[in-house]
């Protein structure tokens, strides 16, 4: 394991390892003065009630001005809430990110009646607008979206009612966050060297992958020991979370809050559903690799904190940040010198926060505010991971760069169900980069297993989150309560299936769900496992056929969400509707663990 370097204050670190937000806004006034001036928009947003039916005119001026509000509320909300993930604990900026969401409450009261306005234009008539207006035309894709859902708007009335319950709908978020972010203190571990460190939620993963069996374990115990501490909390506040979801769910007439969450895109419940049928199917090779693990460590008993742990023994997995990024420039060099020149410019440009400091959010993302560039946050282990975090959030940051140089904004963000798999494609282009110069046996062998470890968190895992996550829904809609020892049993029975019987399913892996910050996003993590099938899938077609696939690559990057998610992903040249492409995945991972069990 590598060595944990001290957590540094944030004024310690080398402003070149810093993302630029002056780039956002030069100053923290000149932030002021815009939620100033933008507050006096967002109150005159209501001025366009009642004349959406009215004409062309009428409603194209409401939608142009509320694309020009919205742009504004994004790039006030964006660097207010990543000057507090930069630190937790400044209070200033606690301070602004609040003004920013109540704002962002405001503005969805003052329109709250342009999707009940549009609904109730009859559809012939909008029609109409359309051909005799041609910039309405832009909004095209954005209007059937709405159209199509009729069924689920409310009154003009109850949709403002509706959103004015936003900012009490964020609060088991925002309770979450505080308590995981900033409250949360961890104890002090011993190393491999006998000596009392710091634990950090950072640090975990480093700890988790020590070739020190005690290490590990002691890490696993302190991190859980904590959470348990705070588990009837953690527990209410997760409950509340699934109940807003099931409220917004039921008020929309939806039949149940999977289907109100996917509906946004029009995903069909079938695939969320396929996906969990098909990780089932295939659970006996994850049961293999379990069993192989277990016969490699050597080991009486596997422990859940033996899940990490490199399986090669003394393999170098130290990457520093300036060689992960020259080894990911290389490795997606097969996606074009355009490509490439991006990416240079994210790494040179300001757009990444690379350390973790005192107070930093933990994890990784990407972000940003249309029309400028994206930003990634990170926080930088030098380890193989850290390396593909990297490329993972790079190929988000890029595909907001293709998107935000083609699409007017209305159509600038990416549904999930796509994001993950720009994300993703980039993480398995940069695997068969190191397995293909990587000749070192005992580095082969380190990183077969890591890609059997990618199938293993982003297929198997992220669907075992979303099985979860469908149970305790299904619950709170069958009218029963959510209780920390309920949610333990469920999330206990789970990971004895997934894992099979050649594991130890510790008692305290049972409180992992407290600790999922995406299970305060509903029917978040499925997209992870969609989006990494249909990203293997991409991977092959850009290395087996070149320029062709890249340009429907690059093509689909650029499109953002100007089409459903489905036919974005057809157009790339993955159908998502159908099995085929989880079956492929699997023969892929089938495949590895064939190789794994010929290297031992």
């Amino acid at each position: 394991m590598a060595e944990a370097k001290p957590i540094l204050k944030r004024s310690d670190i080398d402003d070149k390892y810093k993302w630029k937000l002056e780039h956002l806004f030069e100053t923290d006034e000149k932030w002021d003065e815009v939620f100033s001036d933008i507050t006096k928009e967002v109150e005159a947003m209501d001025k366009f009630e009642g004349t959406l039916g009215k004409s062309a005119d009428d409603l194209y001026e409401c939608l142009s001005k509320n694309d020009k509000v919205c742009l504004v509320l994004d790039k006030l909300y964006v660097y207010s809430n990543m000057r507090l993930h930069q630190d937790s604990t400044n209070s200033f900026y606690q301070s602004q990110s609040n003004k920013a969401e109540m704002l962002l409450v405001k503005y969805m009261g003052k329109t709250a009646y342009i999707i009940p306005e549009i609904v109730d234009i009859p559809e012939e008539k909008l029609a109409f607008f359309m051909e005799e207006k041609e910039e309405l035309k832009v909004y095209s894709h954005f209007l059937d979206n709405i159209t199509r859902k009729n069924a689920h708007v409310l009154s003009p009335k109850e949709e403002a009612l509706l959103a004015k319950t936003g900012e009490i709908a964020n609060t088991a978020e925002d309770i979450f966050a505080m308590i995981n972010d900033a409250d949360i203190k961890f104890p002090e571990i011993r190393n491999e060297d006998g000596e009392m460190v710091p634990l950090t939620k950072g640090r975990y993963t480093l700890y988790m992958e020590s070739e020190d069996r005690e290490v590990r374990k002691a890490a696993f115990e302190a991190l859980y020991d904590t959470y348990i501490k705070q588990k009837n909390t953690l527990a209410a506040t997760y409950y509340s979370s699934v109940k807003k979801d099931v409220f917004y769910a039921q008020v929309r007439n939806y039949n149940s809050s999977l289907e109100a969450a996917l509906d946004d895109d029009k995903i069909p419940v079938s695939v969320y559903e396929t996906l969990v049928n098909s990780v089932h199917k295939y659970l006996p090779l994850m049961h293999r690799y379990v069993k192989i693990r277990k016969k490699i460590l050597g080991v009486d008993e596997l422990h859940m904190y033996d899940l990490y742990t490199p399986l090669v023994e003394n393999a170098d997995i130290s990457i520093n940040y300036e060689d992960a990024k020259a080894k990911i420039l290389e490795a997606l060099a097969p996606m074009g010198e355009d490509y490439i020149a991006a990416l240079k410019e994210g790494f040179d440009g300001g757009w990444i926060d690379v350390y973790e400091n005192e107070g930093k959010r933990g994890g990784a993302y990407s972000w940003g505010t249309y029309p400028g560039h994206p930003y990634v946050l990170l926080n930088q282990a030098d380890n193989i991971n850290s390396m593909f975090t990297i490329a993972h959030e790079m190929g988000h940051a890029l595909h907001s760069y293709y998107t935000w140089k083609k699409m007017p904004y209305v159509y600038a963000g990416h549904k999930i169900f796509v994001a993950e798999v720009a994300s993703t494609c980039n993480e398995a282009l940069l695997m068969e980069y190191m397995l293909k110069t990587t000749t070192d046996k005992k580095a082969r062998k380190y990183l077969i297993n890591y890609f059997l470890e990618q199938f293993k968190g982003t297929f198997f895992r992220q669907t075992m989150f979303a099985e979860f996550e469908k149970l305790t829904h299904e619950a709170v809609e069958n009218g029963e309560p959510l209780t920390c020892e309920g949610m333990c049993k469920m999330y206990h029975d789970l990971n004895r299936k997934y894992f099979g019987e050649d594991i130890v399913i510790d008692e305290r892996i049972d409180m992992e769900w407290a600790r999922i910050p995406h299970f305060y996003n509903a029917f978040y993590v499925y997209q992870y496992a969609t989006g990494y099938t249909a990203a293997i899938a991409l991977s092959r077609q850009i290395l087996s056929e070149g320029k062709e696939a890249v340009d429907r690559y690059i093509d689909f990057l650029s499109k953002g969400n100007s089409e459903y998610s489905i036919d974005l992903l057809k157009g790339a040249g993955v159908d998502m509707t159908s099995v085929d492409p989880f079956e492929k995945a699997m023969a892929v991972f089938s495949d590895l663990l064939d190789k794994m069990e010929e290297e031992i």
